[in-house]
């Protein structure tokens, strides 16, 4: 499938996930339908605890308050399994949820599969009314946004 345009409606979905609250894990399923009304950060990224991935998510942890106080959630996603998320989510102490899109179903409704590491690193800002409204696809697989850019789009949506 195609990247979804700013303005589409974003490809709905429900995937496992995992989430470390006072250092316990917590497994739960996620749907991006039941986040209407609040905005949600989509990153997806290829590989638990490789350096570029732990880069990214640490960075998007040390400003989730930011991300918090807009109101929006923070969800990772990539192909690993639950046990590989909550192992990368305690070593590095990420307190959002990571997700499993082991079948690769959700990265290929976002358009964003490659070859060899399975997905490119992006990032989807969703609105409350479920559209997406910012997003940030690399090409390659070192790149990603800022906590701050990310903040800053979310800011000018919830205006």
């Amino acid at each position: 499938m195609a990247i979804p345009d700013i303005g589409a409606p974003a490809p709905d979905f429900t995937l496992p996930g995992t989430v470390m609250r006072a250092g316990e894990r917590h497994d739960d399923a996620f749907s991006l339908s039941g986040q209407i009304g609040r905005p949600v950060v989509l990153a997806f990224y290829p590989s638990d605890a490789s350096p570029v991935c732990t880069s990214q998510l640490c960075s998007y942890e040390d400003d989730l308050h930011a991300f918090v106080e807009t109101g929006a959630v923070v969800w990772g996603i990539s192909p690993q399994g639950l046990d590989s998320h909550a192992g990368f989510a305690r070593g590095s102490s990420l307190h959002f949820p990571l997700l499993a899109d082991t079948e690769g179903r959700v990265i290929r409704d976002y358009g964003i599969q490659a070859p060899l590491v399975g997905v490119r690193r992006s990032v989807f800002l969703i609105g409350p009314d479920g559209v997406v409204r910012w997003r940030h696809v690399g090409l390659v697989g070192v790149r990603f946004p800022a906590a701050s850019t990310i903040r800053r789009n979310i800011e000018a949506l919830v205006a």
